[in-house]
Order: C-alpha cells, then structure tokens, then sequence
C-alpha cells in the first residue's frame, strides 16, 4: 500500500494458541500487514462475553515468537484494571522480545466489559478522564526514565524501575485513542498516533457521508489540540479501527469496496486502517477469502 496509507489488522484473543490462534498472527504477517493488533480487555460483549478470550500481553508476546516482520500492538489498553507500574513493565519486555515492534493504543476506558470485574462501581466520564490524564503521562516517564518516583491522584510509584528502557527510543510508540478535548490533548502531547473508530452515534443509523464528516472534525480537533502544544499534527499518524462507521463489516464485501472506503478515508488524513481479521457468527463475520484479497489486492489498486 502506498507509504501514505498502511494496512493493519486486528486479532481477537478468541482461540487457543495451539488451536488456531499462532496460525492467525503467523498468516497476518504473510499477508503483509503493517501491524497485527488486538484488544486489552479482560472480557469483550456479546457474544464474545461467554467464550474464550485470552490476555492481551501474554498473546502479543507468543505473537512476537511467531512473527518476524509484523508490528504488533494493542487497541486499546485503558486505565480500567491497568496500573502504570505494572504496565510499563509488562511493555518493556514486550517490546525487548519482539526486537522493538510494539505499539501501545491506549484509551480512556468504558462503562462495560471491564468496568466492574474488579469488584468496583464503574467510573464515570469525568473521572475516567481524570485517570487517563494522569495515567499517559506517567506510563510515559515510566518508559523514558531510569527511575521514577510519582504521587499523584490515583497512581503513584516509587522508585520504579525501567532499566534497560525500551528497544524503541526514546520509548516504544503511544497511539492515543481520544475523541474528546481532553483525550485529543494527551493525544497531541504524548502520542505519535491518534486512533478513532469514528463517531458512535452514526454507527447504526448513519450514513457513510455523515460518518466522514464526522471524522473530518474529529481531525479537524485533533490539529487544533495539536496547534496549543506547539505540535505538528502532521507528525501523528492517524488511525482508523474499521467496523464501527456505518459501513460496518460491509467494506469487505468486496476488493472493490474496500479500496473505495480507504480512498474516501486516506482523502480525509488517515494514515492507517485496521481490518478486523473475520470471525464467523459475530459483528465482524466476512469473507476470509475477501479478506486475504483486500491485504494482498488492495494495495495494487491504492498505489
């Protein structure tokens, strides 16, 4: 694919390792994508709630064994049962097995899923901002410093530890996943990506014209936050977590309306979009013939 739009695609944490589950990561990269991605939570909705689902980090890490080329990377983690102690080391090791392949998307969090298995009540938007805001900016000190001591408002450290650092200097890559000021600010200050899926509302009920003027403000916002800190928002590549704009899994009907979304989406800024890999009898079922057509077709047809 053309150097201005990479492909991506993302992983559910549903199978067994040795039942599938390498076969899938191990055929990402032979299909030449950019980044295999997967989700950080705990557990997922209907009807993934009820049936396997492994942890992000040990997958990302068996993932790294089996691949070679392949970026790999979360969307996203959250604050929601993450500390960034704990965190931070669990990426810099990450990052030293997979040889400086790892990109962490990070978001604030949400009501569900894994808002309440902990035993809490969930948080609301205020404070799930709140945290995000002091989370980011710690797990970045804790990733590009030696040592680190921090008393804040809902995380702390002392003196933790970072040695040796990460692979990637200063420190593996954050792509922020924000929609609103706050987040776009984090965005703009600690990332060097910006994710979206685009805007909830219109997922159901939208249209694909609405959907992209939608996410031409959300852009639009995002160079703004960018402007106030000084930044470039040229220097932050710009993600698309597809299957939740109107067009839903639909864009993998076909090559031909697969390369007529990324068009539409690289003519807005994206940078990067990611594909669900299919899984059958669920909100992102498709075609895996489609599929592998789109990864090895589309990028002749995009160049």
């Amino acid at each position: 694919m053309r150097t201005s739009l990479r492909l991506s695609t993302c992983i559910l944490p549903t199978r067994r390792w040795a039942d599938g589950g390498r076969a899938l990561w191990e055929r990402a990269e032979q299909l030449g994508f950019h980044t295999g991605y997967t989700y950080d939570h705990l557990s997922w909705r209907v009807p993934f709630r009820d049936g396997p689902w492994f942890g992000a980090v040990p997958t990302l890490t068996a993932a790294a064994g089996a691949t070679a080329r392949m970026r790999l990377g979360t969307l996203v983690t959250s604050p929601n049962f993450r500390h960034p102690v704990t965190l931070a080391k669990e990426l810099l090791s990450l990052d030293d097995i997979s040889s400086g392949r790892v990109t962490l998307g990070i978001g604030a969090g949400g009501n569900g899923f894994d808002a309440t298995v902990l035993g809490r009540e969930a948080w609301t938007p205020r404070e799930r901002a709140d945290r995000f805001a002091e989370f980011v900016p710690l797990l970045d000190r804790l990733l590009t410093e030696d040592t680190v001591t921090h008393e804040g408002t809902y995380y702390s450290a002392h003196a933790a530890r970072g040695i040796p650092g990460c692979v990637q200097r200063p420190r593996l890559p954050f792509a922020v996943a924000a929609t609103g000021p706050r987040g776009l600010r984090l965005a703009a200050r600690h990332g060097q990506a910006w994710v979206t899926t685009g805007d909830p509302r219109l997922s159901a009920t939208g249209t694909p014209e609405q959907s992209r003027q939608a996410l031409r403000g959300q852009i639009a916002e995002l160079g703004r936050a960018c402007a106030e800190v000084g930044r470039d928002v040229a220097e932050l590549d710009k993600v698309l977590l597809t299957g939740f704009t109107p067009e839903g899994a639909g864009l993998l009907d076909s090559v031909d309306a697969f390369v007529d979304f990324a068009g539409a989406h690289a003519e807005l800024g994206f940078t990067e979009l990611v594909v669900h890999a299919p899984i059958p009898d669920s909100v992102f079922a498709a075609d895996q013939a489609v599929f592998e057509k789109v990864a090895t077709e589309a990028a002749a047809q995009l160049a």
